[in-house]
């Protein structure tokens, strides 16, 4: 059987923690960030961990993850 392919997207996207967690960056801290607050800016800067049915699916696009 052939290798399956990872989702190149999603391996852009989402990276594991050591614990098996899929964790992306929060939307929002591109561009126009000046009328934003600075505890929202701060909070923009930190990863986020996704929920159960969320992290199917990427388990799924990321076999070798």
């Amino acid at each position: 059987m052939p290798k399956m392919k990872s989702d190149s997207s999603a391996k852009k996207r989402f990276r594991f923690s050591k614990r098996g967690k899929v964790m992306k960056k929060k939307a929002g801290a591109r561009h126009i960030m000046e009328h934003k607050g600075k505890n929202r800016k701060r909070s923009l800067r930190k990863s986020r961990s996704l929920g159960k049915a969320e992290a199917y699916v990427i388990k799924r696009l990321l076999p070798y993850s």
